[in-house]
């Protein structure tokens, strides 16, 4: 019975996290889609000033930044590889490469960064 009670509260627990996971992956989609044509007409300058502010908002500690919030900078910085493939073609693959990290950043990480600078 102990076996039982076991087995179902780690399958509920990872059809939880899965759950999660599937939730962030359609925000941050949302957020992509609603975004790339803006960011796409960025300017380095637009750029430099999306990246610093999100560097500025994370590194205060009592600031915490939203689900969504977090996402829109990270997914907006993510976007801006696109233009940069475009602009610079012989540099796609590192392009890409930084579009998939900035795509892979976790609100859950982010959380316990936060947590770590108290």
């Amino acid at each position: 019975m102990r076996n039982l009670v076991s087995m179902l509260f780690i399958i509920l627990f990872l059809n939880s996290a899965l759950a999660q996971d599937k939730g962030d992956v359609n925000l941050k989609e949302k957020i992509y889609n609603e975004n790339k044509a803006k960011v796409l007409n960025f300017s380095m300058k637009d750029f430099d000033r999306l990246f610093f502010e999100f560097l500025d908002k994370k590194a205060m500690p009592d600031l915490i930044l939203t689900k969504e919030e977090f996402y829109k900078f990270t997914i907006q910085i993510a976007a801006f590889s696109d233009r940069l493939e475009s602009l610079y073609p012989d540099q796609k693959e590192m392009a890409e490469a930084s579009k998939k990290k900035w795509f892979v950043e976790t609100y859950e990480d982010y959380l316990l960064s936060k947590q770590s600078q108290k």
